[in-house]
């Protein structure tokens, strides 16, 4: 298994999930509210179906990169949340009406934001579209 930090691998994560134009893509340091895991990262999509190619597409890119698979993984059954759990990193995909329904930001109000420009800068070695 590749050796990465957790911040490094969210990072990651939302370029990837950037890359397949997934939308209002966020990272939340949970390391100081929470012991579930160290990040959350969480996107929306606008239909079923790109819900579960976007949960897909991190699954199998993760793998290709880090030699690393979720040990827990959720999908509910018309894909309107699907979660992959990478241990230090959870991620969140879900259909835009469920982002705003459930609000997860809100709920995790209390932890960290990590600002678009920071991350894209720990992960623009992993893009598939910038040199």
């Amino acid at each position: 298994m590749a050796d990465i930090t957790s911040y490094k691998l969210a990072s990651v994560i939302a370029r990837i999930l950037d890359d397949k134009l997934a939308k209002n893509i966020t990272i939340l340091n949970i390391s100081n509210v929470s012991v579930l895991a160290d990040y959350f990262v969480i996107c929306s999509a606008d239909t079923n179906t790109q819900v579960k190619a976007l949960t897909g597409y991190v699954r199998d890119r993760i793998k290709h990169l880090f030699e690393r698979i979720p040990s827990g993984e959720e999908n509910d059954l018309k894909n309107r949340w699907n979660l992959l759990d990478y241990g230090d990193v959870i991620v969140h995909i879900l259909h835009r009406e469920e982002r705003e329904t459930y609000a997860i930001e809100k709920f995790w109000s209390h932890a960290h934001k990590i600002e678009k420009a920071a991350w894209e800068e720990e992960s623009k070695e992993y893009s598939e579209y910038e040199s």
